[in-house]
């Protein structure tokens, strides 16, 4: 997976359609991420770097259950591999 905002923006759409929202915070919570999921929201340390914060998404991708009914055909994909990757 390529490492540009472009790719960092495709996920956060991913997610937006499972009806999370994601913010880019500092936060008191061990690792990249921290998870409130009674609210479906999302919280990535603003201090990574651009790369960290892609593999953080993808981390998040990966133990979700994503409807792919509310994906298009590209985010479909990108759900696949990402899931693959993870077996």
């Amino acid at each position: 997976m390529r490492i540009t905002r472009t790719t960092q923006e495709k996920l956060q759409a991913i997610l937006k359609s499972q009806d999370y929202s994601i913010r880019y915070e500092k936060g008191n919570f061990q690792g990249g991420y921290c998870m409130v999921m009674q609210e479906k929201m999302i919280i990535v340390n603003k201090f990574f770097p651009l790369e960290s914060k892609i593999n953080t998404i993808v981390e998040i991708i990966k133990d979700l259950e994503i409807d792919l009914e509310k994906l298009t055909e590209e985010q479909v994909r990108m759900v696949e591999r990402i899931k693959k990757e993870a077996e």
